[in-house]
């Protein structure tokens, strides 16, 4: 597979001339999603789910489909009747080539005012997990792990402790568009030497053969 990172928390994965994408976002490119065979979504927040780029990849694509929980889906599942698949925990498909379990089932806590939500990961061809907005440990190896490396919801050493828990053999930063270049080498150097694993990053637009 060839991993395509986008701005924020979106990548694209290719493979056998066919796409799939992770959380197209606000905050991720205008055509993030476009092209995309297959679009996964791992909650409602606007930096994961954007309902205009989602449509806009849809009809650009007749034969694309959404992967989603179920409050995203039901915002969109209208439009493209048979298009829009509701998943959970547990849950494995496979669509475009690419088979895809489901991990998790809550956002990670904000703050205790604030109600926590639905969160769903995916894990992709058994090999590539992206979490969303938590830190869920599949139960199985992974390989590469999509790491949230800041947001509201985390502090550094819950990200490091993460790393250890799922033991990937590499783990790339996504949830980055709130980091500034002066703060990431300090994550970088943390990370890298705490977490026990091969660290990096990628700039957005920038590939890696997995």
């Amino acid at each position: 597979m060839r991993l395509t990172k986008k701005t924020h928390a979106c990548i694209r994965l290719e493979k056998d001339g066919q796409t799939l994408v992770i959380d197209p976002g606000t905050f991720s490119e205008q055509d993030a999603a476009i092209g995309a065979d297959v679009i996964l979504v791992t909650h409602e927040h606007l930096d994961h789910f954007n309902e205009d780029r989602l449509r806009a990849a849809m009809e650009a694509n007749p034969g694309a489909g959404i992967w989603t929980l179920r409050s995203v889906a039901e915002k969109i599942s209208a439009a493209f009747p048979g298009r829009v698949h509701t998943v959970g925990h547990g849950d494995t498909f496979t669509a475009a080539g690419f088979d895809v379990q489901v991990h998790g089932e809550l956002h990670a806590v904000i703050h205790p005012d604030i109600p926590r939500i639905t969160n769903v990961g995916y894990l992709v061809d058994g090999s590539v997990f992206h979490p969303g907005d938590a830190l869920t440990v599949p139960d199985h190896p992974v390989e590469t792990l999509m790491l949230p490396v800041q947001a509201p919801w985390s502090k550094i050493s819950e990200v490091i402790d993460y790393v250890r828990e799922v033991k990937p053999r590499r783990a790339i930063d996504v949830h980055d568009a709130l980091l500034t270049d002066l703060a990431r080498p300090i994550y970088d150097r943390q990370i890298g030497e705490l977490g026990g694993t091969d660290h990096g990053r990628l700039t957005p637009g920038e590939t890696t053969d997995l």
